[in-house]
């Protein structure tokens, strides 16, 4: 285990090698089955609410349909997340020849809005637990198997993988730590 600044470091997340592989997992990250969807920080919801106007048209009718009934996201403040579909995929979820994508992800890299998307989605495979404190570790799940596989024969790291968004979380200065200290 790590420490940097408040955040322990599982060993795991520096001393995995992981690439995502759209084209073998699917975007499996985006429909995983569990009934709740993506965390999501307090200030995110009100992203999503200004963003949905916008990604509403990459969604199809089911996908509106239960945000309509539903709402955009569940739970309470400090609990947010996504809402989903039938306990698996998130409301916001399109597909692209077969593949589960974001819908503000497309927005954003289109240049329609200026928030990404949830950044436990941007994060992922990498969790952050706070209970008292924060904790990051490495999901390990079977669909990114393609990911652990495509990473270990191109040598890149998970956190180097995941550096924008580890970044975005946490800041440059604390990121530069979390690499250097790596093993």
């Amino acid at each position: 285990m790590l420490i940097i600044g408040e955040v322990v470091v599982d060993d795991a997340v520096t001393g995995t090698d992981f690439c995502c592989d759209l084209k073998q997992c699917k975007g499996a990250c985006c429909t995983l089955e569990g009934g709740r969807g993506a965390p999501l920080e307090d200030d995110e919801a009100l992203e999503i609410e200004k963003a949905y106007p916008i990604v509403k048209k990459y969604l199809d009718e089911e996908n509106i349909r239960t945000i309509a009934a539903r709402g955009l996201y569940e739970g309470t403040k400090g609990d947010f997340s996504t809402t989903c579909i039938e306990r698996r995929a998130c409301v916001f979820v399109y597909y692209d020849e077969g593949i589960a994508r974001c819908s503000f992800e497309k927005a954003f890299l289109n240049g329609e809005i200026d928030w990404r998307k949830p950044v436990s989605c941007h994060l992922f495979p990498i969790r952050v637990r706070s209970d008292g404190g924060k904790l990051l570790r490495y999901e390990q799940i079977e669909e990114c198997a393609p990911g652990r596989l495509r990473g270990s024969k191109e040598q890149v790291a998970l956190v180097d993988f995941l550096k924008e968004p580890l970044v975005r979380k946490y800041g440059e200065a604390w990121y530069r730590k979390l690499v250097t200290s790596k093993p």
